[in-house]
This record gives C-alpha cells, structure tokens and sequence, in this order.
C-alpha cells in the first residue's frame, strides 16, 4: 500500500565492534524460547559486515521448521518485548521489532525459503568486497542525510543497490512481496496497463490503497517478473483479480509457479476458496492448475463479463 510510515530519526553510524556480541546474547535467549522449531539464527543486515556503517539495529534471521508452531510462541517474544507485526511486507516471513534495551528486527522464515539464502548472500558478498561495501556505506550516509526522518524513503533508495548485489552474488531463487518501493509500484502499473488496461485508463488504482486489496510482486533472482492482485473476502474467499507474467519471462512455468505460491499464502491465512474470472485467453491456464467451473459469487454484488468463465479451486 503506498503510505509513508515516518520514524523519528533515521541515524547511521560508524561499525560498533559489540554489535556481534549483542547479537549472540539475543540469539541465545530467541533459541531458548523457540526451543526444537528453532533450526538456526544469523546475524545479518548492516551490523553483520565489519568496517560497515549502520542504523544500530541488529538484525536477526530465524530460520524454524514451522511457521505455524512460531505462532503458537510469538507470546513468548511479545514478553521478551518484541512487537509482532505480522509480515511486514514479505510474504512466507514472520517479522518482530524491539526497541529496548537495544533494538533488534528478527526475520522468521520456515526452512527452504528462498529469501534466507538471499540475505546470506548479501551479507557475505558486501564481506567480501571492500569496494562495494563502501559504496553501499556511501549511499547511507546520503540518504540517512537526504530522508533523516522517512525510514521508507531511505529503504527505498536502498532497494536498486541492493538488488544490484543480488544480481551478482549468486541468488537464483524467487521472491514475493507486498508491493513496497517505488520501482514496484511502477512494475505494478505496467502490468496492469499493458496486459489489462492498455485502451482506457485503469479503473481501479484505488485498491493500491485498500487492505483487503493485495497486490503481489513476483522476482526471479534480481527481476521483477510477474505480479498479483488478490481481493480478501468474508467468510475465507478470495478473489484473483489479477495475475501477469511479463512477456520477456513466459513459457518458462513462471506464472503456475506464482499461482501455486499465491495459493500457499492464501491458504496460511485460512482462505478456503479461490476465484477467478477467466476470459478465453487464459481459461486453459487455470484449468492446467486445477481450477474448475464454480459460482464467483461476488459479496460486493459487481457485475461481470458475460464473456468470461467463472472458475474457483478449494484450497483446503
């Protein structure tokens, strides 16, 4: 959702020597908590690469067995003063924030997820390479100078850098999140106008804005390749509003791929049932991933195409 959540100060400061220490003191107390669903925790984001400015937040990446039991222990970080907020922008993770005594962000994926090995990566690589770990220290500065009280405008003026190392250190894996920087909302807008909406103005920018309107970006490696529009409805449905994959990435199994993960996502919420419009076009697509004829039933009583299919797939 394009929102701007401003913070007080954005402060970057030069490598502090204890912040590896501070890190295996809460690492061992997060272990402690989450016990055998815990299969690891790395240090990671800007206090993990020596010689790096850095806001002075330790990052911490969780890797569990299973999203579902970390439910059932989030109380347990809430005591240890940790706030939960859900997502936070990057689906399949779970995201914790602590301010005191010293602030930490804790990054939870369940094993085998893609985005572990992607920090790590990153991590490593600005390690290794001197010359781009002062480059990325250069940018910090500037925005932390430019954006000293937008955290979002400093992240976003972060993002082309950063997928600059992913295209380089080795990353191959995929990535969805919630439509964040700008260069994804541009990425939005393309899709959805030259797929959809290529002969008249789209209608329906005003979902970008709604929480029960989702709207997905898909990558492979450092691309943005695809992207998603799921509508939440009562009673665990969902409407897929919109799906594209982008010409240059088709006919590689990309869009049953998404599908399949917007599925997952869908379903970890307890979404029950997934609908779809379908014009002619894409009708064999969806009946190749399952779905069949079933009642669209708009709770928001919208008329539709009478040229389209109504299809629907039970995700329990």
């Amino acid at each position: 959702m394009e929102k701007t959540n401003r913070e007080s100060i954005v402060t970057v400061v030069p490598y502090d020597p204890n912040w590896p220490k501070l890190f295996a003191l809460e690492a061992e107390e997060l272990r402690n908590i989450l016990k055998n669903n815990c299969v690891t925790i790395h240090h990671i984001g800007s206090t993990a690469i020596p010689d790096l400015v850095a806001k002075p937040v330790i990052d911490l990446l969780i890797i569990v067995h299973d999203l579902e039991q970390l439910a059932k222990q989030s109380f347990a970080l809430e005591k240890m003063g940790y706030l939960n907020k859900g997502e936070h922008g990057i689906a399949f993770r779970r995201f914790f924030q602590k301010k005191s005594p010293h602030p930490f962000n804790v990054h939870v994926y369940e094993i085998g997820n893609p985005e572990i090995d992607r920090h790590l990566l990153f991590r490593d690589w600005l390690c290794q390479h001197r010359e781009d770990r002062e480059r990325y220290a250069t940018l910090k500065l500037q925005l932390a100078k430019q954006y000293p009280n937008n955290i979002e405008k400093y992240c976003n003026g972060k993002n082309n850098f950063v997928l600059e190392i992913d295209a380089k250190d080795g990353f191959t894996g995929w990535r969805m999140v919630h439509a964040f920087t700008e260069e994804e909302w541009s990425t939005v807008r393309y899709l959805r106008n030259y797929y959809f909406f290529k002969t008249f103005e789209d209608p329906y920018t005003w979902t970008f804005k709604e929480i029960n309107h989702v709207h997905f970006v898909y990558y492979q490696k450092a691309t943005r390749v695809g992207y998603c529009h799921i509508q939440l409805w009562p009673e665990n449905r969902a409407a897929l509003r919109i799906i594209a994959i982008d010409e240059n990435f088709r006919q590689k199994g990309i869009g049953s791929s998404f599908l399949l993960l917007c599925e997952k996502w869908l379903k970890s919420r307890g979404t029950k049932e997934l609908l779809i419009q379908s014009n002619s076009a894409a009708l064999s697509f969806y009946k190749k991933n399952g779905y069949s004829p079933m009642p669209f039933n708009d709770p928001e009583g919208n008329e539709t195409d009478p040229q389209d299919t109504e299809l629907g797939k039970k995700l329990f």
